[in-house]
């Protein structure tokens, strides 16, 4: 387990951050995560259509679930690309891995707009849209743990919350570009237009946007926190002895049940606002598809600058005392806010989905930065990538299959917010009871990172506080050498 020895510590040994290019850091590696949600949002929005080109054979509602089905796939390699890519990331550092992800997204979406229709091809049509599906599954694997790690090594300790929440703007921008854009095709071409080629359009345009990604990652530069573990590998000849995942599972365990249920209450919150309430206003409530996909883009703004300053307020007063007010107001106002929802005027329903994302906003401008402080640099990326993942896709993915099933089996409506409540209160009590405040503190395994000669001057006077995770590595290291 490769942790920096106890020495003297000295000013030169702190990172002085250029916050200015940890700005360009965030803009670079939130391009991809804005990309994977363009492409969640247009393949949301164009359902029907991809549904009409790819399965023209069924009908109906089957139709949706064949669509909806090759979307999903997508999750069952976000594990696997998770293991792949962090074991790359770990070893060939977070750039190199992070350049092939963006590439690989880019590449298999533009190959859904190119591929040809079921009328033209069959049924090996609905196979490719199935392998492009796959690809971008894979990919994304790595893309999002590895833009949390980039974007936490290359910030200054005290900053850390504001531009880690930069990752989730790109969430927000990339789903409201592209719903956006379907929008406004459809508006344009009608919906015989869109089905007979204007469905392509929006996967086209993600070519260029992985194009510009592509450039700006491989302009920057490796981080300072991966380089420290390289060189510190190399002085101590432990370069073969970079822990394993068998090591991983067997000496954080509990960072990665911890990561795995933080995951799991932010998605839930996540995907139950932006991906299951606009079926929940139109199939359930009754209310027009349009006005309940522009209900749901408007409160997408609202939230943009929301996040910003939840990420601004968890480095003043610390990333526990924001996530756990998301929490209380998960459990305290998730059924109010659905009954709000029940109202036929509009201003009140609004209102009802304004509390969720109020919740879900402390949420998304928390966790970015707080998750890459749970694990040890060497092996941060691996240790996200895959407790990440599988949250991901056995809890955010399911929320839309689990909030429909309640209410047909129930016939409550209210059944969703139940479910967001019982979230609440088990995310709350492991959330307390297991995370430490990290905000301001250096990464696990990293010297601080700091703005100014001022700022290291004062670190060095303060050794405990700048290493405050000493203890815990010594405490590992004794671990591994009773297990060798």
């Amino acid at each position: 387990m490769n942790t920096t020895k106890k020495r003297k510590l000295l000013p030169n040994d702190m990172t002085i951050i250029d916050t200015s290019q940890a700005r360009k850091a965030v803009f670079a590696t939130g391009l991809g995560n804005a990309m994977e949600w363009f492409d969640f949002g247009i393949y949301s929005y164009l359902a029907v259509t991809i549904g009409k080109v790819f399965f023209p054979e069924m009908e109906g509602t089957l139709q949706l679930v064949y669509t909806f089905a090759t979307f999903a796939i997508a999750f069952i390699m976000r594990p696997i690309g998770g293991f792949v890519f962090g074991a790359l990331g770990d070893r060939l550092g977070r750039k190199r891995v992070l350049t092939i992800t963006i590439l690989m997204m880019a590449f298999s979406t533009l190959c859904i707009g190119l591929i040809p229709s079921y009328q033209s091809i069959g049924l090996t049509a609905s196979f490719l849209l199935l392998a492009a599906r796959l690809v971008q599954g894979f990919s994304t694997g790595g893309e999002y743990s590895g833009a949390m790690t980039y974007i936490a090594e290359s910030s200054p300790d005290k900053k850390r919350g504001i531009l880690g929440s930069g990752l989730e703007v790109g969430t927000l921008s990339g789903y409201i570009a592209g719903s956006g854009l379907v929008t406004i095709l459809t508006f344009i071409l009608g919906n015989q237009g869109m089905v007979d080629w204007g469905w392509r359009i929006p996967f086209f345009v993600a070519a260029p946007l992985g194009l510009i990604g592509f450039y700006l990652r491989t302009s920057l530069d490796e981080t300072q926190a991966f380089q420290e573990i390289q060189e510190s590998e190399q002085d101590q000849g432990e370069t073969e002895k970079q822990p394993t995942f068998k090591d991983i599972f067997l000496y954080f365990k509990k960072e990665l049940f911890l990561c795995i249920v933080i995951v799991a209450f932010f998605n839930i919150t996540s995907y139950m606002l932006l991906s299951y309430m606009p079926s929940h206003l139109n199939a359930v409530l009754g209310y027009e598809n349009s006005k309940s996909l522009l209900l749901i883009l408007v409160v997408m703004l609202f939230m943009i600058p929301t996040v910003i300053l939840m990420g601004h307020l968890s480095d003043k007063f610390g990333n526990k005392i924001i996530t756990q007010i998301g929490l209380v107001g998960l459990i305290l106002f998730a059924i109010p806010a659905f009954l709000l929802l029940r109202d036929d005027n509009i201003l009140t329903v609004f209102l009802g989905l304004l509390l969720l994302a109020l919740c879900l906003s402390c949420f998304e401008g928390t966790v970015p930065s707080m998750l890459p402080t749970l694990f040890f640099t060497d092996v941060r990326y691996r240790a996200l990538s895959v407790s990440f993942n599988v949250s991901v896709s056995i809890f955010g993915g399911t929320t839309p299959m689990i909030a429909s099933f309640l209410i047909d089996k129930t016939g409550n409506n209210l059944m969703p917010s139940f479910y967001l409540v019982l979230v609440g209160v088990i995310g709350m009590i492991v959330f307390t009871l297991m995370f430490k405040q990290t905000s301001g503190k250096s990464l696990r395994g990293s010297l601080p990172a700091v703005e100014t000669k001022a700022e290291a001057k004062k670190m060095v006077n303060n050794p405990k506080k700048a290493l405050w995770w000493r203890k815990e590595a010594k405490a590992l290291r004794k671990k591994s050498k009773e297990h060798k």
